[in-house]
């Protein structure tokens, strides 16, 4: 973990700033994936949302998190099944935060989660559309969800309890509420990487930065 220096102690109500960024890449897209397991529901090919960028380099689904300030994020995540895919593909959840799945899907799915070091968190089925089930995440760190039977597909929960954010499909991501103060600011990608980046905020300002990931 990155260390953050945070000049002096924020009292309750004191002015903050935030910080504001834009996430880039010169990578593309990549092509769609041809379906050979129940292409009655889930089609003949499915697009690859492990890059999604636009016709200017815009980077969505990356997580920015600013070490050093801590926040609460969601307490519960849902992440559905719909036509062969994990929706929404990435997530920020709060350590121990509840996880439900469910599935709109008439076929077999399986979610599946696993820790960045290979441990299993949970591995349930749903093996009929409409059935939910809630499991806990643990600790913070990157999970990746899994389905067994459809193997192309992918989700991914950032456990946290640092202030975090995902950029749009424009790039684009905020942070809001930061003390005054230096800080790291690390990128996290599925398929991408980033050095991390030093910011300082000040008060009623908002601070801009860029980033280009590889």
């Amino acid at each position: 973990m990155l260390g953050a220096q945070v000049l002096g102690a924020q009292a309750p109500g004191a002015p903050t700033g935030r910080v504001t960024g834009t996430i880039t890449t010169s990578a593309v897209g990549l092509a769609p994936m041809r379906v050979t397991i129940d292409p009655k529901v889930c089609g003949q090919q499915l697009p690859d949302h492990a890059i999604v960028v636009d016709g200017q380099g815009h980077l969505a689904n990356a997580v920015v998190v600013l070490t050093g300030v801590k926040r609460q994020a969601a307490a519960e995540a849902t992440i559905t099944n719909d036509r062969c895919a994990f929706v929404p593909r990435v997530q920020i959840v709060r350590p121990n935060a509840a996880v439900k799945t469910t599935s709109k899907d008439p076929v077999l799915h399986t979610t599946s989660a696993q820790t960045a070091n290979g441990r299993t968190l949970f591995n349930v089925a749903l093996p009929i559309a409409g059935l939910t089930v809630t499991k806990a995440v643990g600790g913070t760190g990157t999970v990746r969800v899994s389905c067994n039977t459809h193997p192309w597909m992918r989700a991914w929960l950032v456990v946290t309890d640092e202030a975090a954010a995902i950029s749009g499909a424009d790039g684009r991501f905020a942070i809001d509420g930061v003390p005054p103060g230096s800080y790291d600011l690390r990128i996290w990608h599925e398929s991408l990487t980033s050095a991390p980046q030093k910011v300082t905020v000040t008060a009623g300002k908002a601070t801009e930065v860029s980033v280009r990931m590889k």
